[in-house]
């Protein structure tokens, strides 16, 4: 093969194998809102 073909083949290996293997799911991770209390009324 000459080394044109070789360099796009290798090329194009390089490509689909970087697609297909990173199929890793993304984790996002959120902050929950922080629960505050009712304020209490008391008599002085």
């Amino acid at each position: 093969m000459s080394n044109t073909l070789k360099v796009f083949v290798s090329l194009g290996l390089l490509a689909f194998v970087s697609a297909c293997g990173s199929s890793e799911e993304e984790v996002i991770y959120v902050d929950p809102t922080p629960v505050v209390s009712e304020p209490a009324y008391t008599k002085y």
